[in-house]
């Protein structure tokens, strides 16, 4: 099991835009891929133009199914030119709850 924690720096005056595509990105995540198990889209509560994104993924394959998704592939284009810096990308590994617990969250509108 991997778990992934961004955080991404939206360019002051695109933070409608971005959400717009993020949102979009997270549903596609949570509903369309099986082996995510979490896809979750944090506001900043000192930086309104930081996001802080919680994925879970099943393996290796679920992360890179994830990368080739028609849903990941339109949220990178549409985004490139709205980050103010780097993504900030970190791996790690669930510890708790047990990853034996996780399951498939049910598709979310």
């Amino acid at each position: 099991m991997i778990a992934l924690i961004v955080e991404i720096n939206i360019k002051p005056g695109f933070k409608d835009q971005f959400m717009a595509s993020m949102l979009g990105d997270a549903r596609g995540s949570n509903n369309d891929e099986p082996g995510c198990l979490r896809f979750d889209v944090l506001q900043d509560n000192e930086d309104e133009n930081k996001i802080h994104l919680f994925e879970v993924y099943e393996d290796d394959a679920a992360v890179d199914a994830h990368r080739n998704a028609p849903h990941f592939i339109k949220w990178r284009e549409e985004c490139a030119d709205w980050f103010a810096t780097e993504n900030i990308r970190k791996i790690a590994t669930p510890v708790y709850p047990v990853p034996e617990k996780w399951e498939k969250r049910p598709p979310v509108d």
